[in-house]
């Protein structure tokens, strides 16, 4: 076995660590602990937020119906945040030549596209336009569109959707007739006739259809249920303050094992751990104990009687 094995830090020739060295590795681990710290504080965060959106949809997925005058004013407005996923009814008529279609938006790990249609109803006495998701239809044949989009019922229509609060504007480009966002600017912009025929009277918010009367001849794809799964920020919070305890843990097992390889001692890691629950009586890190003395074998005593009769 060479020196560098035998010695417990690796390397007997380089010496003991300097008071500066040990200073700069004290401020790396800090470091090191603190940024585990933010990640875990970050990851907590997220796991708050989850949580927070999981009880919204849980408490209003299945509330009462509501008029939507109740919710959304008029022209302008948008929805409270705590009125998302809010279950609204509106009555009036879709305006089916202004249908665009929403891309990269897979359900249930098909891909496809959402249908957006405009819908023109009456809002606390005034006429508002709003998006309506009617629902999803695949893929077609040469995945660039679906080989068909059903219409939606024609003339008055009473709408059920869920309420959901106007998504920021995409940057990316679609093709004509498409949008990656649900973005009612874009959603209008992006019809054949443009935004300015709904100028003034669109809200911030967009209808996740749940029901619609009367029914149409061929139904889409209704929008599922949005996931509650919580998702694993919890545990990554708990594994990045473990990881910021192993950082301080390291540093001072580290210089323990040190001084103790100055004493002549031997530290390890469990010695550290056992450290805490030993007896205060001064004796700080326990030595290891000593070998056991090795088990006579048959060649020894042989000698031992042939030393015997030598004498």
């Amino acid at each position: 076995m060479s020196d560098a094995a035998a010695s417990p830090l690796g390397d007997e020739s380089r010496g003991p660590r300097t008071t500066r060295q040990w200073v700069i590795l004290a401020v790396a681990a800090v470091v090191l602990a603190a940024l585990c710290l933010v990640a875990g504080r970050w990851q907590w965060d997220r796991a708050e937020s989850r949580n927070a959106e999981i009880d919204l949809v849980n408490a209003n997925w299945s509330a009462p119906v509501v008029p939507v005058d109740e919710v959304l004013a008029g022209p302008g407005a948008v929805v409270p945040k705590d009125e998302v996923w809010q279950r609204v009814e509106l009555t009036g008529e879709y305006v089916t030549d202004a249908t665009v279609l929403l891309r990269n938006r897979p359900v249930g790990g098909q891909g496809g596209y959402h249908v957006l249609v405009p819908f023109e109803a009456r809002v606390g006495g005034q006429d508002v336009v709003m998006v309506i998701d009617r629902g999803f239809v695949p893929l077609g044949a040469d995945g660039s569109r679906p080989d068909a989009v059903p219409a939606p019922p024609s003339g008055t229509v009473t709408v059920v959707a869920s309420l959901r609060a106007d998504e920021p504007a995409s940057d990316r480009d679609a093709p004509p007739g498409q949008v990656q966002a649900i973005s009612t600017e874009q959603v209008l912009a992006a019809g054949p006739d443009g935004a300015s025929w709904a100028e003034g009277r669109t809200v911030g918010a967009y209808g996740a259809l749940r029901a619609e009367e009367p029914a149409p001849q061929t139904g889409l794809a209704s929008l599922p249920k949005p996931d509650t799964d919580p998702g694993s920020h919890l545990s990554y919070a708990f594994q990045w303050c473990i990881f910021a305890i192993g950082a301080i843990s390291g540093y001072v097992l580290l210089w323990r094992r040190e001084r103790g390889a100055l004493r002549g001692e031997s530290v390890s890691a469990g010695d550290l751990l056992l450290a805490s629950g030993e007896a205060a009586d001064g004796e700080g890190v326990r030595a290891r104990r000593p070998a056991r003395e090795r088990r006579q074998t048959a060649e020894d005593e042989e000698d031992a009687l042939i030393e015997a009769q030598l004498r």
